[in-house]
């Protein structure tokens, strides 16, 4: 372990250089508040009509949820001493720093040379907590000291720094007493408080967010300006525009999607380690739940059985099919999604469905549509763990405690990001449809705030929530949990994006696990070369594809028209490639929208390209990269 960790060292100092719910008697509105009053504005949480909320959180605790088979509460277990620190290390493919076993070294060391200076030193806090924890367990086996395995070249270690060093270490410690703390629902006093407001709308996806808040930090320091409650405004953020193309969630394969993981893992822990946020990652005690059905089961086995019936599916069949419904019945109605259906109807309807749906055989005409959003609302309630996941809700609702609503929604970004993807397409399908509810607001009377309370409760209650948590608690949740719904809601066109920065990371980590490929490899990949040389010098002039001489050749195997020669300008565009395509070969007979131009090799496996993408920027990124054309992987 001594020799790897002696070689992350070497990196560190590289890269610093480059629901069934208790009813509780509460009071509607908090001693000593003013009540909350309905209001269309879009601007702040202070004007929310809470009402709502708690009007919500009534509705779910009558309805009883009637189910004959209730299930059982969710419980919380927080890690051991050192057991977080492994987890969170294994998860970000850092595992061989404790155990060399683990993992592939090479593979390590690529990450850990595409580390910036505040994800590096993320990593380093870890490992040094583990280390202390180590030391602790196996003082026998005279585990080095931490300072001496991080101690970078050239940095000599004084007494004074080791007295400082258990003082430093006890600062760092955050430890979790109560239930709600464990939720982050602890003392508000903190960075927040501290900072000022940001009036950038832009946002930088190109320089690391967690090294954006440690330049922010530094420089507000002294200022006296206060974030008050009133600094609540939701600014028109926007992406600056990449030459090189954004890249969504589901733009990339697989294997490039894990090293996004690890990678979105460090950035995240670092943009709260730079806040001073110490976040606790919960593990869910296993439950005994329903391996088939609809309502209560896991939200992965539930799309395994519908991917048996519908292949490639990625959102429930029954969420999709009722958010047609209430789509279908018009998004007019004053107080969708607020107005709950009958709770006896509900119930009644939800047996039906259960024995039904799958066979085709519910009478969907029937359904009423505030039935149908009650029975939305159900869904995510009922399954059994947090759509957000137990592992990340602490980390969601402790985004409101960084100083900025810049940072709060990088923070978002990432942990988006980090969600399965099961949660998150999920979760996307159900903010894309609420933000159709809110476009309708002037006649539904459902504007994002109103929308925001009523879902909250919905999304965050999870079964015996509320049991864990004090009333003094339970009401800032309430604002809280509004306020990220809001932002969820939001700016959802912004948090499914992948920042260009790890995108970057992404591609060094590729190009440096390339360079570490045996010679059999590289003779394989130079013999490779040479025969399409001699290919490219048995082509016609005309059908030479070198992108030295202003062409490049784009593939399309699953259609008629192989292949063909696109000339690079400084203004073409992937739009422009599939255009020339379409009006080439008349044969497709798949829509536009289903196509997209892929990148392909060189230092990414497969991107499917944004469509404003400008080919030649791309292609001096991905100099080896090839170009297909193929349907969308859906």
């Amino acid at each position: 372990m001594v020799t790897m960790v002696s070689k992350f060292v070497y990196y560190l100092h590289l890269s610093r250089r480059t629901g069934h719910y208790s009813v509780q008697n509460r009071a509607r509105n908090a001693p000593g508040k003013p009540p909350y009053h309905r209001c269309n504005s879009q601007d702040s949480l202070d004007e929310l009509a809470m009402d709502d909320y708690w009007t919500e959180v009534e509705n779910i605790t009558l309805s009883g949820e009637g189910d004959a088979e209730p299930q059982e509460e969710v419980q919380l277990k927080v890690p051991d001493e050192g057991e977080q620190e492994e987890a969170w290390l294994t998860e970000a493919g850092l595992a061989t720093l404790f155990d060399e076993s683990a993992s592939d070294p090479e593979d390590m060391m690529g990450l850990l040379s595409t580390l910036t200076r505040t994800q590096a030193a993320a990593v380093e806090k870890r490992v040094e907590k583990l280390q202390q924890t180590l030391r602790k367990r196996n003082k026998q086996h005279q585990v080095p000291d931490v300072r001496d395995i991080f101690k970078l070249p050239g940095t000599p270690e004084s007494k004074e720094d080791e007295a400082k060093s258990p003082e430093r270490s006890e600062n760092r410690k955050k430890d979790i007493t109560t239930d709600g703390q464990a939720m982050g629902l602890g003392n508000r006093a903190g960075p927040a408080e501290q900072s000022v407001s940001e009036p950038e709308t832009d946002i930088n996806l190109e320089v690391s967010f967690s090294d954006q808040a440690l330049s922010y930090k530094e420089g507000s320091k002294g200022s006296s300006e206060a974030l008050t409650d009133a600094d609540d405004k939701l600014p028109n953020f926007k992406l600056s525009r990449d030459k090189t193309g954004l890249t969504k969630v589901g733009d990339l394969s697989p294997h490039d999607m894990k090293k996004v993981h690890r990678l979105v893992l460090i950035e995240m822990t670092a943009l709260f380690d730079t806040a001073g946020i110490d976040l606790k990652a919960h593990k869910a005690v296993k439950l005994k739940v329903k391996e088939s059905g609809l309502f209560g089961v896991p939200l992965a086995a539930l799309l395994e059985q519908d991917q048996r019936r519908q292949p490639g599916t990625k959102v429930p069949i029954i969420l999709q099919r009722l958010i047609s419904h209430i789509e279908d019945e018009g998004l007019d109605t004053e107080g969708l999604l607020r107005i709950p259906g009958a709770a006896i109807r509900v119930k009644a309807v939800c047996v039906e469905l259960e024995g039904k749906f799958y066979e085709g055989l519910f009478p969907w005409e029937s359904l009423k549509q505030h039935d149908a959003a009650s029975l939305l609302k159900l869904f995510i309630r009922e399954l059994p763990h947090p759509l957000l996941t137990v592992k990340y809700l602490s980390a969601f609702i402790a985004v409101l405690r960084l100083p900025t609503k810049k940072q709060q929604l990088q923070a978002l970004n990432l942990l988006v990001l980090l969600l399965p993807e099961s949660s998150r397409d999920t979760l996307k399908a159900l903010m894309e449809f609420f933000q159709r509810v809110i476009d309708h607001k002037e006649q539904n009377k459902m504007t994002l705030n109103n929308v925001a309370v009523v879902m909250a409760p919905n999304i965050f209650m999870f079964k015996g929530f509320r049991n864990k948590i004090s009333e003094q608690q339970e009401f800032s949740l309430a604002t809280e949990t509004a306020n990220i719904v809001r932002l969820l809601i939001r700016y959802q066109n912004l948090l499914w994006t992948i920042p260009k920065f790890i995108m970057n990371q992404v591609r060094k980590q590729n190009t440096e696990n390339q360079k570490k490929m045996s010679k059999d490899r590289a003779m394989m990949k130079l013999l490779k070369k040479m025969a399409y040389e001699r290919e490219k010098q048995e082509k016609p002039l005309s059908e030479v594809d070198s992108s030295s001489q202003g062409f490049i050749r784009v593939q399309a195997p699953q259609f008629s028209k192989v292949s063909m020669a696109v000339q690079l300008t400084e203004e073409l565009q992937a739009s422009d490639v599939l255009s020339r395509f379409l009006s080439q070969d008349s044969s497709v007979s798949v829509k536009r929208e289903d196509l997209c131009l892929y990148e392909i090799g060189g230092n990414i496996q497969e991107r499917c390209l944004d469509e404003e993408t400008y080919m030649k920027d791309l292609l001096e990124l991905n100099p080896s990269a090839e170009w297909f054309i193929k349907c969308i992987q859906r």
